[in-house]
């Protein structure tokens, strides 16, 4: 197309405890679809915990400077080669699964997020913080109409890996349900266990006064801070901090045979110490089971929108300018959440 368009980039590894800006604003050309790709116009990006792991260097770029974002809803503009797969004008989500070879056995066994050669949007390949980006056709998802550009971007990543942690956990109705952490992920798993499960119950665990206030809001049956002792003990609990500590206060409070689905890219080191507490006895005997969330697969995203669209399930939504991009991670960082929070172009 010839033409600029402007981008937050991450060109180098550091804390946001040190740094204010840790994405740099940047004008680079517009990018031209490849062979079997698909270029958009991006009009929402979600912002995600994992662009923190990215920046402060525990899932690393493999290349510097990279464009993070995996949680883009935008219009397709132009096609690349062989590319026909959406018209121009037609809306459409990239999650955080940009490519998997297709043909090694996990592939072939529809375990796509397992792949050796699985590519992450923002990560590996250039993402959402920008104005326009090129994706693979196969790895891009019609949007339901039902939903705003904002309100659609947390589900292709908060709301998808939250969907598979959620069928992971083997969850019944009528079984009762923990959520450590309540940000993005955890609100809209809420929101899907009171439509899918409505005689479950859910507690949410949460450092945050503001995330317990409004996890009653949204239908909790208890919320309580992380070390708290719930109404009654849990069959699964889904974990979405950044920390250790939740982890063996989650496995405290899970029955017998229940499972601890952990969410999350990776762990901090900040409170890695609170392993050593861990007591067989009392947290992993009478056959609990940890179970680990990697990636998500395509027809997560799809499955998730779907039920969505049909609920409607309409996520919390905190809007920012993407010249803001910053900001909306230092607050993520400091846990100033409510929801999700959005870039807008």
């Amino acid at each position: 197309m010839g033409f600029m368009m402007k981008a937050m980039i991450i060109d180098r590894i550091a804390s946001l405890a040190d740094e204010r800006v840790p994405l740099s604003p940047v004008e680079l050309p517009v990018p031209r679809p490849g062979e079997g790709e698909t270029l958009i116009r991006v009009a929402a990006c979600g912002v995600c915990h994992t662009e923190l792991d990215e920046i402060e260097g525990r899932t690393p770029p493999p290349r510097l400077p990279v464009i993070p974002g995996h949680q883009v809803v935008g219009r397709v503009v132009e096609n690349g080669p062989g590319a026909k797969r959406f018209p121009a004008g037609a809306r459409v989500g990239v999650a955080w699964i940009f490519s998997a070879c297709g043909a090694c056995g996990h592939c072939l066994g529809g375990h796509e997020n397992l792949c050796t050669g699985f590519r992450a949007t923002g990560r590996d390949a250039d993402g959402g913080y920008a104005e326009y980006m090129a994706v693979p056709e196969a790895f891009a998802h019609p949007i339901p109409d039902v939903f705003s550009d904002s309100q659609a971007a947390p589900l292709l990543c908060a709301g998808s890996v939250g969907w598979r942690s959620l069928r992971l956990t083997g969850l019944r109705d009528g079984q009762t349900l923990g959520l450590t952490g309540f940000g993005a992920s955890g609100h809209l798993v809420l929101k899907a266990v009171r439509h899918k499960y409505p005689r479950s119950k859910v507690f949410v665990f949460a450092r945050s006064e503001a995330e317990r206030v409004f996890a009653r809001e949204l239908g909790a049956a208890w919320a309580g801070e992380t070390a708290d002792e719930p109404p009654g003990p849990c069959d699964a609990i889904i974990d979405t901090t950044p920390a250790w500590g939740p982890v063996v206060e989650a496995l405290k409070n899970l029955k017998s045979g229940g499972r601890l689905v952990i969410n999350a890219i990776r762990k901090e080191d900040m409170d890695r110490d609170r392993l050593l507490q861990l007591d067989y006895a009392a947290h992993l005997w009478h056959e609990k089971e940890i179970k680990s969330v990697a990636n998500v697969t395509r027809d997560d995203v799809r499955e998730f929108l779907d039920l969505s669209a049909a609920i409607p399930l309409l996520p919390e939504v905190q809007e920012y300018p993407l010249a803001e991009a910053n900001l909306a991670l230092a607050e993520l960082k400091q846990r100033k959440i409510r929801g999700a929070k959005v870039l807008r172009m």
